[in-house]
């Protein structure tokens, strides 16, 4: 008969994956990182295929074969029914006796928070938002882009500087030093060879998402278009936040808003002071935090909550992860 331990956390981002197993005195037995998980791309089974690889290296490094809790927060997962077909192909790896699937923003939320009580936004490549509280209640959006309403992230930020920079380098529209600053970071004179080398794969696609530390520090130099695109981001993070507050009737009550994700995380004082200061107008209870420490945590706490583990489990999880 294997060994049993209370949780296994799952944070599965689309471009890493990490896992934990967790005894329920919140001892962290073992960790490993694997591939990232993206089913739209390789499907649901490939993905999931991948995700026990990284898992049966868990099981081998701390001596544990079954848990008593699955507890998965998975990029991808934006719908209730992408979790709920998550966890059925996750259930069927007899990995848990239970298991729970949610999006990978929860695992941020549940890590800057002492209770899974609150709201995060997080400001990636993309942008999402979810608020929790210790009822069950949640608030989420389904984040699918701008189908879904969405604007903004690394790639949203990314693209909207490269629309206005074409512009006004071809007349079309106001000008902007980014008409400047974008092209030179890939070493090239204008906006029409950067926009010549990205629609001829001189420069990889991937490589967009490195034109957002170049708006932001543009937007720092004074540039007008810059700081309205970057203020533009701090209200659609505001707008969020308070969305969820208010459907979570926390809007009245002091609430941490998680801020997280490589954009958030960066602190760049255009936008996240300009977020602090919507909030105060917008939700002046609210108590905007930073966090950075690695969602695996997020994932182990909330797998502990589920089993009903006490305070000293998840503060010796947190420990482990933090210290």
């Amino acid at each position: 008969m294997g060994v049993t331990a209370s949780v296994l956390a799952i944070d599965a981002g689309n471009s890493k994956t990490d896992v934990a197993v967790v005894s329920a005195a919140g001892d962290v037995l073992a960790t490993a990182r694997g591939a990232g998980f993206r089913p739209p791309v390789v499907g649901t089974d490939t993905a999931v295929d991948a995700l026990a690889d990284t898992v049966a290296r868990a099981w081998a490094a701390s001596g544990v074969t079954r848990v008593d809790h699955v507890s998965a927060c998975l990029a991808n997962a934006d719908l209730p029914v992408e979790e709920e077909r998550l966890a059925a192909a996750l259930h069927a790896r007899g990995w848990g006796t239970t298991v729970a699937v949610r999006n990978d923003t929860f695992a941020i939320l549940r890590a800057g928070v002492s209770e899974p009580r609150g709201v995060a936004v997080v400001c990636g490549a993309g942008v999402n938002c979810v608020g929790m509280r210790p009822d069950g209640r949640t608030a989420r959006f389904p984040a699918l882009g701008r189908i879904s309403g969405d604007w903004g992230g690394g790639w949203g930020l990314a693209e909207e500087a490269m629309w206005h920079a074409a512009r006004a380098e071809d007349g079309r529209g106001a000008s902007t030093s980014l008409a400047r600053t974008l092209p030179a970071h890939f070493g090239l004179d204008s906006m029409y060879a950067l926009i010549e080398a990205l629609h001829l794969g001189g420069i990889a696609r991937h490589r967009r998402h490195e034109l957002a530390p170049v708006l932001f520090a543009t937007a720092a130099g004074g540039d007008a278009v810059a700081r309205g695109i970057v203020g533009r981001q701090a209200e659609e993070v505001v707008a969020m936040a308070a969305v969820a507050l208010t459907r979570l009737d926390l809007l009245d009550e002091e609430t941490p808003v998680v801020l997280g994700g490589g954009v958030l995380a960066a602190r760049h004082p255009q936008l996240n002071d300009r977020i602090a200061d919507l909030l105060s107008e917008r939700a002046p209870k609210a108590v905007p935090r930073v966090v950075t420490a690695r969602p695996v945590l997020g994932a182990a706490l909330l797998g502990l909550d589920g089993v009903g583990a006490g305070a000293p489990a998840r503060e010796r999880v947190r420990a482990h992860f933090e210290g």
